[in-house]
């Protein structure tokens, strides 16, 4: 039976469509606040699941799996629904870079695990800065209006554009980690 840590990934994981179906109701009123308290719970549980997996002992093989990939689905989907809404190139090539960095970078991992070196391309600090932009920038542009006098939309579009810039930088990385070891087996 799945742990406390594993069911609050599952849980990220089924809120995906719950956030797409609130998006997609009235993206211009109470849908956006839904869509966003969806956003703001996966978040939360995207944080507790690690946190209590450590905490409990309650570390496994399908939580490890599964977590990153829960990750992976809520970054593509909501970028994907919030370019079909605003279909703009910044929008565009943020969307790209951020998708092809998630498959390379999953490629990447799985062959250095199939090399025993999974450990080469762990998860760094320019990682963390990516997920951290990228995670505020989203909850930005999923709200995008105004609120108390600030400039929602614009601050997601400055944040997803750092987001995307550390996203090929921590590639690079990753990839050039990935080489040197390589490397150094041979």
């Amino acid at each position: 039976m799945a742990g406390l840590a594993t069911k609050l990934t599952i849980l990220r994981v089924a809120l995906i469509p719950l956030f797409a179906l609130f998006y997609y109701c009235h993206p211009e009123s109470w849908g956006q606040w839904l869509a966003l308290w969806v956003y703001v719970i996966a978040c939360v549980t995207d944080y507790f699941d690690g946190y209590l997996a450590r905490r409990m002992k309650e570390v496994s093989a399908f939580g490890a799996f599964l977590d990153p990939v829960a990750d992976k689905l809520m970054v593509c989907v909501i970028l994907v629904i919030v370019l079909s809404h605003f279909p703009e190139q910044w929008l565009l090539l943020c969307t790209l870079i951020i998708i092809a960095r998630e498959i390379w970078i999953s490629a990447l991992r799985e062959w250095m695990a199939s090399m025993n070196m999974r450990d080469v391309v762990a998860v760094g600090k320019v990682g963390k800065w990516k997920t951290t932009a990228q995670m505020l920038a989203l909850g930005f542009l999923i709200f995008r209006e105004p609120f108390i006098g600030l400039p929602i939309w614009q601050i997601g579009q400055v944040l997803l554009i750092i987001a995307a810039a550390l996203t090929l930088y921590s590639m690079l990385l990753y990839t050039q980690q990935a080489w040197q070891a390589l490397n150094q087996t041979k």
